[in-house]
């Protein structure tokens, strides 16, 4: 793969260097290369990689970040777009509701959900969507044209002045290419109905370049009922100059729609009532669009440099969901519809100038982040795709400025510094809507009026202080110190609940920012083995609060506060021109701190109703394990092959076992999955290879959680029915894991060249 993507290294060190905030790199050490090892596709790209290295390197401010061209990213197997995400050590990115739907994202021992404390950008352009149907953060990356990136910028932890809500854990910021040297066209076909076209081809206009690709693919999946998913997308960019001095204007396309397999629990396929590629609701799916208008005008006047980036998207979302099954309504089941649509309106401007004082060079720099979004957004309840009452319909007007600064000091050739700040304010007004015929109604058959009480408006302000120290006395090594504050934004229907949109109880509305506090030590070096780069960071992260908005439920949950720490070892390694291998491990600890005073008076009440008896008890004690974060996550690569010939590459990913429940009782298991690839390019420019997907038909689960829900065919539905069971009892259902398993051994071939014409 990345055929077609010649230009993407040329422009690795500038794109990264932008995308860090900055025009204009610093002096690295002499004899330090801190740019991820990229094998050379096509002799051209070996020029212009020899050409790009002897400019300066993008600057580098804590030893877990790390920064990979498109090609880099696009020479090892993976399944869908959302993985390619997977290049950032430590990062596992899943998915468990159909292929149109947001994935899962693990990082740093956070169930990061759709995207809550995970920052996505594309060319300046936000991914996460606060205030969202089904999860605050959702990250949608679905629209992704993995072979269009020029490069992706990973860092990580709160110590960014240039990086505001959800990116404490992590940040990601990827660049699309601005030219195609030669046109693009791939055909891939493969097992379970998957297909997929690409083309993409540049032209020259009115003094610029055009850019045009369009991408089609449609997909089945190995499920009892197949995904059915077909996909449309689209990029349209005409930019002059370059990415550090000249302007760009692009148009974005994207629709999608799919079923969904979701997660089944793990006694209905032991005992044989599911098949293990089985769902129970049918009809669960969904459909998403997003289209987006962006631009783009950098400058580059001496010390000087400018960037300003505009955009404004609009994106819609349906999903038909149901996790729980017959737990709540026995006779329609629990499948509900989660609702967004939204307008996001946005700028990004920053200015960077380097003079010197006192003889000390110097880099300051300030900027301004501004959003604001327009959201309808709601949930009700379904059958069959057929919503019959509202719990939530909502109007929200959510917007933000942000202001940052920065200054570093080169003290002296081998220390430097960094001070930054940021202030961020946040504002939000929700408006609740409630028709008489729509809304829930209680046991009663009256309606639960909660939308009058969770209406009003709230704001809210953070100051977030940043701080780096970079040491490089010694030969071929740097040792960094980060520490910083940060913050995530919460759910702003959350902000106003009072009563509960479920059943009327009455809820205590949360903060709309909570803040976040971060540090991170580390070591890079190159001066173990010739061509081997090494990365060691040792991190921690603390949270006055997990909180989540619950978009399966309706309800705000302002959890206790939260600890994790850790460890990182990163290893890049390219001794020759044809062999790259990589290979990184992160360790995590993740814990509450605190006692769950709430969930103890829940788990009493349940021992009292002697909840053991019908399997209703098991994971409901208080804990202080951080629910299905993971303790490990190791990735490992290896890349084979000239720009002519035979190549190949694979991929190993390991995901370690993960505590399901806040008392650690439910656990996941541990997931490993090896990718192959082996293709052929030709002189001509035309490839051909084939990517093998879980090639050791590992059986092991793709995503886990551990909750309670209820079957027809759990000897507790029929005594519920019946009313033989506590009530209390009958809310939890049967306590277990719910599973996606991991898709069978697939096969993909793909045909790649330039475009004829």
């Amino acid at each position: 793969m990345g055929v077609g993507l010649r230009t993407g290294i040329s422009a690795l060190a500038l794109a990264a260097a932008l995308l860090e905030g900055s025009a204009i790199a610093h002096e690295a050490l002499p004899d330090i290369d801190i740019a991820a090892p990229i094998a050379a596709a096509t002799p051209a790209a070996a020029a212009r990689r020899a050409e790009a290295e002897k400019k300066e390197q993008p600057r580098i401010e804590a030893a877990s970040e790390t920064v990979y061209s498109g090609q880099a990213i696009n020479a090892v197997p993976f399944s869908r777009p959302g993985e390619a995400l997977e290049v950032v050590p430590g990062l596992s990115v899943t998915q468990h509701s159909g292929e149109g739907k947001a994935n899962q994202y693990y990082l740093r021992g956070f169930q990061l959900d759709h995207g809550t404390d995970f920052s996505l950008t594309l060319d300046g352009m936000p991914i996460n969507m606060r205030t969202h149907g089904h999860g605050q953060g959702y990250a949608d990356a679905n629209f992704l044209i993995p072979e269009l990136l020029s490069s992706v910028v990973a860092r990580k932890g709160p110590y960014y002045a240039d990086k505001g809500d959800f990116s404490s854990a992590g940040a990601v910021d990827m660049q699309y290419i601005d030219k195609l040297d030669s046109g693009l066209i791939r055909a891939t076909g493969g097992s379970f109905s998957y297909a997929r076209l690409l083309g993409a081809k540049s032209f020259e206009v009115h003094g610029g370049n055009l850019l045009a690709a369009v991408e089609s693919s449609v997909y089945d999946g190995p499920w009892t009922r197949p995904d059915e998913v077909r996909k449309i997308n689209s990029v349209l960019r005409w930019s002059r100059g370059t990415q550090e001095d000249g302007v760009s204007i692009t148009a974005m396309a994207y629709a999608n729609r799919w079923y969904s397999s979701d997660q089944i629990p793990s006694r209905a396929v032991s005992s044989g009532v599911l098949p293990l590629w089985g769902n129970v609701d049918r009809t669960d799916g969904g459909d998403a669009s997003r289209f987006s208008l962006s631009a783009r005008w950098s400058q580059v006047e001496g010390p000087h440099s400018s960037r300003v980036e505009a955009f404004a998207i609009r994106s819609t979302l349906d999903l038909y969901n149901n996790f729980t099954y017959f737990l709540s309504n026995p006779d329609l089941g629990d499948q509900f519809r989660q609702f967004d649509r939204r307008t996001v309106l946005g700028v990004n401007a920053q200015h960077a100038y380097k003079y010197e004082l006192a003889g000390l060079p110097i880099e300051s720099r300030i900027g301004l982040q501004s959003r604001y979004d327009n959201i309808r957004v709601g949930l009700q309840d379904s059958y069959q795709r057929q919503p019959y009452d509202t719990l939530t319909n909502s109007h929200v007007a959510e917007g933000s400025v942000g202001l940052w600064a920065d200054t570093t000091v080169r003290w002296t050739p081998w220390l430097r510094t960094t001070g930054g700040v940021r202030f961020d304010y946040f504002a939000a007004s929700v408006g609740s809507l409630q028709g008489p015929l729509s809304g829930p109604l209680d046991d009663n058959g009256n309606p639960i009026w909660t939308g009058p009480w969770n209406t009003g408006s709230k704001s809210g302000t953070m100051g977030s202080p940043k701080f780096g120290l970079v040491l490089g006395p010694f030969e071929q090594t740097e040792l960094f110190l980060n520490y910083g504050e940060g913050f995530h934004s919460t759910d702003a229907r959350g902000t106003v609940t009072r009563l509960s949109p479920a059943d009327g109880s009455a809820l205590s509305p949360v903060p709309l920012l909570v803040k976040q506090r971060g540090a991170e030590v580390g070591v890079r070096t190159t001066r173990i083995l010739e061509g081997l780069e090494s990365q060691v960071a040792f991190w921690w992260l603390d949270s006055d609060s997990e909180n989540m908005f619950e978009g399966d439920s309706g309800n705000t949950t302002f959890g206790r506060p939260s600890r994790r720490y850790g460890v990182e070892l990163i290893n890049h390694y390219a001794p020759t021109s044809w062999l790259r291998v990589e290979g990184n491990v992160s360790l995590s600890h993740a814990r509450f701190r605190g006692y769950d005073w709430e969930t103890a008076a829940s788990y009493a009440e349940l021992v009292a109703a002697n909840a053991g008896a019908y399997g209703a008890l098991i994971g409901n004690a208080p804990g202080n394990y951080l629910t299905d974060a993971p303790n490990i996550v190791a990735m490992g690569s290896v890349e084979v092959g000239e720009a002519i010939g035979l190549f190949a590459a694979l991929r190993y990913r390991y995901f370690g076992e993960r505590p399901l429940s806040e008392d650690g009782q439910i656990k996941s298991p541990a997931t490993g999955t090896l990718n192959l690839r082996l293709g052929y390019r030709f002189d001509n420019g035309w490839s051909i290879q084939a990517d093998a997907f879980n090639i050791t038909n590992s059986r092991s689960d793709m995503i886990t959680y551990g909750y309670g829900s209820l079957l027809p065919s759990d000897k507790l539905y029929g005594l519920c029915q019946a009313g033989a069971a506590p009530s209390k009892v009958c809310e939890v259902g049967v306590m277990g894991r719910h599973f996606k398993p991991m898709e069978p051994p697939a096969v993909r071939v793909t045909v790649s060249g330039p475009l004829p014409f």
